[in-house]
């Protein structure tokens, strides 16, 4: 999954359709991501020590990651993303619109060589 944390990203079905939201979790083994103030659900809180009030505790529960686009930093438009192999052996992630890019994606393979010696 290339949409990481922190990322924002807009969201293009379901009942917040159009809206641009950071996301708060990414779940990858399952394909699902926590958006913030996206499908939030009311979770009934009985009164504890902990939760002193009670009542109804708002959150947001995850929607799948085919569900929104990564908003890019550079032209500003939703994006599909792609991955580039640079000359060090890293890859990165780049703007499928205007090739700008967003980030690496984890180390080097030279960095990781050598991690396993």
């Amino acid at each position: 999954m290339l949409i990481r944390s922190g990322d924002l990203v807009e969201v293009r079905t379901g009942n917040a359709r159009g809206t641009r939201a950071k996301v708060l979790a990414v779940q990858p083994t399952k394909g699902r991501l926590v958006v913030e103030g996206v499908n939030r659900v009311y979770r009934h809180v009985k009164r504890s020590q902990k939760n002193q009030q009670g009542g109804r505790l708002s959150k947001e529960m995850p929607i799948d990651a085919s569900n929104v686009l990564l908003v890019c930093t550079a032209c500003g438009k939703p994006t599909r993303l792609g991955v580039k192999v640079e000359a060090d052996g890293g890859r990165s992630r780049v703007c499928r619109a205007c090739g700008a890019g967003l980030g690496s994606l984890g180390r080097t393979k030279a960095a990781r060589a050598g991690a396993k010696r």
